[in-house]
């Protein structure tokens, strides 16, 4: 289990917000010797850091085999509770092995090798640790994508329009536990509804929809999220959907530095609203991690 969980590339990770609904993003996290799973976020993106203060109850889903060089490994779901400190994180010495585990998958981050970037994208390594607590761990069969979805009726909302693009979402609701949990499905669009065959062991409520998507080097990013309500409909479910929230998306130049920009405001309220200065990242520490590691801890594992 411990060596198909590292393969993954990428997870799902869900928590709760303030109105009770289970969202789940795409990131990059790291399993350590002790049994737990540690996964950063950014302060210019706090919000998963703001749902675990408030809710304990997280997920994460290993579903996407983009890059890991696995045919068709089974998904892996862990179900339990996490932990985020207040503290901004600027250095890498507590979260090195996360970095360059990033570093490694990713290749794109390497702000910090740019001069002319680093005042820019100095929020990015303005960081908060968020560890996972596994409790349940369960394992599904591989997810494989499926044909674009039918659509009918009613497609002016945003989501409708994107989703056959992709080969499928990632459910996020709670199981009958009143845990939250995550299942691969294969939903279709009627009249600006969503309509998915109900799944076992998970209940209607609130609940949300993620499609995402990345390439073996973790570009090429695409991601948005429905939020809304699960309904059993003759024998189906239907989520009602709410609120899109779209991020991670292919950009232009322009889109793209108006969207670093607002990461940078963010950011700065974040500390703002705690009296805190605007920390110095110390870029030198980066490089000098990465040179200890040396160039193979780097290399990327083989595509597919």
């Amino acid at each position: 289990m411990d060596s198909l969980i590292d393969a993954y590339r990428t997870c799902e990770l869900l928590t709760v917000g303030r109105d009770g609904t289970p969202v789940a993003w795409p990131t990059v996290g790291i399993r350590r010797a002790d049994g737990t799973f540690l996964i950063s976020t950014s302060i210019g993106l706090p919000q998963k850091a703001l749902n675990i203060r408030r809710d304990n109850r997280v997920a994460v889903l290993f579903s996407d085999p983009t890059g890991s060089g696995l045919d068709e490994p089974s998904q892996v779901l862990l179900q339990g509770t996490a932990t985020c400190p207040d503290e901004v994180v600027t250095a890498p010495g507590p979260w090195a092995d996360l970095w360059l585990r990033i570093r490694r998958v990713q290749p794109s981050s390497a702000y910090h090798r740019v001069p002319g970037l680093r005042r820019l994208m100095d929020w990015y390594y303005m960081r908060l640790l968020i560890t996972i607590t596994p409790g349940e761990v369960t394992t599904f069969p591989a997810y494989r994508p499926a044909p674009p979805p039918p659509r009918s009726g009613d497609t002016s909302f945003p989501a409708v329009r994107r989703m056959s693009a992709f080969g499928g979402a990632v459910l996020s609701a709670y199981d009958v536990s009143g845990a939250p949990a995550m299942r691969r499905v294969h939903p279709s669009a009627v009249d600006g509804r969503f309509v998915l065959d109900a799944v076992d062991g998970l209940v209607a409520g609130r609940a949300s929809l993620l499609w995402h998507s990345h390439d073996a080097k973790l570009d090429a990013l695409r991601a948005f999220v429905v939020t809304g309500t699960l309904t059993p409909s003759s024998g189906a479910w239907v989520l009602n959907p709410e609120r899109y929230i779209s991020t991670a998306d292919r950009m232009t130049p322009l889109t793209m530095l108006r969207t670093i920009l607002g990461l940078r405001k963010t950011a700065a309220r974040y500390l703002a609203k705690r009296n805190l200065p605007r920390p110095a990242v110390p870029w030198s520490e980066y490089r000098s991690a990465e040179r200890t590691a040396g160039p193979a801890s780097l290399a990327g594992t083989r595509n597919r």
